[in-house]
């Protein structure tokens, strides 16, 4: 049987920290508990439906005539790429994300002045 390797998606920690710190910058700004909580609870809608659409998972089946002193490059070299393809698109993830919540926290500021 070939060997599987995974390659699962790992960002809740940034997402977390980028939750945290927009509060707090909310927070120093003087901004009431209601934006803080539309803020929040914006970011976690759009953070989500961005993780989602691009949380992916595959295999690779190595053949089973490669020998562990050939596998673990392959490995490496896989991991590698595939963490380098994923922070690329997390961070140009969280920059959109982080346009569209400015977008509808102002939008959210001009409704309520009505």
């Amino acid at each position: 049987m070939a060997e599987i390797i995974q390659f699962p998606t790992r960002q809740r920690e940034a997402f977390d920290f980028l939750d945290r710190e927009l509060a707090a910058l909310l927070r120093a700004k003087r901004a009431d508990e209601a934006l803080i909580d539309f803020a929040t609870a914006t970011l976690t809608e759009v953070y989500d439906e961005c993780r989602r659409r691009s949380d992916r998972q595959f295999e690779v089946r190595l053949p089973l005539d490669v020998s562990e002193l050939a596998a673990d490059p392959l490995r490496e070299d896989i991991t590698s790429g595939i963490e380098k393809l994923s922070q690329e698109q997390h961070d140009l993830t969280l920059k959109l994300a982080a346009r569209l919540v400015l977008t509808e926290l102002r939008l959210f500021q001009h409704e309520r002045k009505d």
